[in-house]
């Protein structure tokens, strides 16, 4: 499902039916977040293995880190979903509520799979919620590309400006 929201997301997102519960998406959302976990735990053990700077308070703080990112993605998810749904109703009236947003939006942070990588996180971040939601925004809701641009744009500085502030936060707290 990962591969083909990544590399399919128009395909993917034409058999989407944005109605229906938000526990398969909540399930799938931790399942990519928790690998996303682990493999950034381990990324740091490498790389504070090869600068030969290896701690238990080091390694645990990571492991804190990550465990907290995997555990609340749901809520990140959500409050982001909530920002894209304030956009949609906007420009595009009551088409959609929050759970359909929650539900596109879950499957598009898919490439958060990707988020254990130190740059390619952000590449990653704004592919899900430019692009992939953007495709989500147009194919299911029958608009035109330039207006799912627009949706998408305005829902996507607010999260954008919240996710750097947060890795802004997060460095420093890691480079003290």
């Amino acid at each position: 499902m990962i591969r083909t929201v990544l590399l399919d997301p128009r395909g993917f997102y034409e058999g989407f039916s944005p109605d229906g519960p938000v526990k398969e998406p909540t399930l799938f959302l931790w399942l990519v977040c928790g690998i996303s976990a682990v493999l950034y735990v381990l990324t740091g053990f490498m790389i504070a293995a090869a600068f030969g700077e290896i701690s238990l308070s080091g390694t645990g703080m990571t492991a804190l880190q990550a465990v907290v990112f995997a555990v609340i993605s749901p809520a990140l998810v959500g409050a982001a979903a909530g920002v894209y749904l304030l956009s949609i109703r906007t420009f595009l009236g009551r088409v959609s509520g929050f759970s359909e947003v929650y539900r596109m939006l879950a499957y598009a942070c898919s490439a958060m799979i990707l988020a254990w990588v130190p740059v390619v996180n952000a590449i990653a971040f704004t592919y899900a919620l430019m692009v992939v939601m953007g495709i989500a925004v147009k194919t299911i809701f029958k608009i035109p590309t330039l207006t799912a641009v627009v949706v998408c744009l305005v829902g996507f500085v607010p999260v954008a400006s919240v996710f750097i502030w947060v890795q802004i936060l997060l460095a420093g707290l890691l480079f003290q």
